[in-house]
């Protein structure tokens, strides 16, 4: 038998894929160039196409992150109801807003706390804010000021609506202005006692008689080193006994300082910092021509906290801590 050759059929289908695929291919950018002709009518027309701008998109987006994270901070229990945050007897909390979540308890009972921060930054309307949080929950208050008067502190609070004048006539906030160089009539007595020369005690600051202080503020060491010019060593263990002070007495104390807008050091000295149990940095920083507001906790001895600036505003109601809004962007002092 003759075997009959079978000729392998050619594939066909595969050649018009290709074909089919070539013209596809030479078809997308002649496409292309009609929309792009197109797209120049309608230009020249005027009913241009609505375009999609990328930054605009960029804005929203971190403008509800913002807005997400600076929702009212609230505490809410197993049972759904809202909830005040726990703490001991050893810790306190401000009740500034946002504040007190920077920390796992709270301001260890007796601390001395530095307030650093530049112009503007918030220091003064922080500690008056705490303040007069503690003295409605009926703790004796003590606004101590070597700058401003009596009467400009008052209409501070008034204007944030704390209504100050009802906690001064219950005798819960005193507010009390020193001239810091009547502080130094003190020195020399106080300097006799560091050498052993003089028995008896002589304490830094007059606190007003009959009154126990359970918080002190003291509005600032900076006026308080201006007094002692060219006396820097006298100055230091001035500084010293006032905290020796405010341990003696048990007091929570706040201690505010004025520094750089983007400081490098805390205090006038460095002493002041090395000495405080916690430093709270407030910051006025500069993003481009726009100024923001924004803290940290630098340093809390015997509690933890959390170790990162974020941002804050001053309100009509006073200081708004946002804990989850970061400032992560490059930041200068400018002028």
């Amino acid at each position: 038998m003759v075997k009959k050759k079978v000729k392998k059929k050619k594939k066909v289908v595969d050649k018009k894929e290709i074909v089919s695929k070539k013209k596809e291919i030479k078809q997308k950018p002649i496409e292309n160039k009609e929309d792009l002709k197109k797209s120049k009518i309608s230009k020249a027309d005027g009913s241009s196409k609505k375009t999609i701008d990328v930054s605009e998109i960029a804005k929203e987006i971190k403008a509800e992150q913002i807005s997400e994270q600076r929702k009212p901070l609230e505490n809410f229990g197993d049972d759904g109801k809202k909830v005040k945050k726990k703490i001991s007897g050893k810790y306190i909390l401000t009740g500034v807003p946002g504040f007190d979540d920077l920390m796992t308890k709270g301001i260890p009972k007796g601390n001395a706390m530095l307030v650093a921060g530049g112009a503007g930054s918030g220091k003064t309307i922080f500690c008056l804010q705490t303040l007069v949080n503690k003295a409605k929950e009926g703790k004796k208050c003590l606004y101590m000021s070597f700058e401003e008067r009596e009467s400009r502190l008052l209409s501070h609070m008034e204007e944030f609506g704390w209504n100050p004048k009802e906690l001064i006539d219950n005798g819960n906030l005193k507010i009390q202005r020193i001239n810091p160089f009547d502080i130094t009539r003190n020195v020399d007595a106080l300097l006799a006692k560091q050498k052993g020369e003089l028995l008896i005690d002589i304490d830094p600051v007059i606190i007003p008689k009959d009154f126990k202080p359970d918080f002190i503020a003291l509005d600032s060491l900076t006026a308080i080193a201006s007094a002692f010019t060219g006396k820097e060593e006298n100055y230091r263990i001035y500084i010293e006994q006032l905290f020796r002070f405010f341990e003696k007495i048990g007091a929570t104390s706040l201690l505010i300082t004025e520094t750089e807008q983007i400081p490098k050091i805390f205090s006038k000295t460095g002493v002041e910092e090395f000495l405080a149990d916690g430093v709270v940095v407030f910051y006025n920083l500069k993003h481009g021509n726009v100024r923001e507001n924004a803290m940290e906790i630098l340093k809390l001895r015997g509690a933890a906290h959390q170790k990162k600036i974020v941002a804050m505003q001053i309100t009509g109601q006073g200081i708004v801590i946002y804990p989850e809004q970061e400032v992560f962007s490059d930041i200068s002092e400018g002028s």
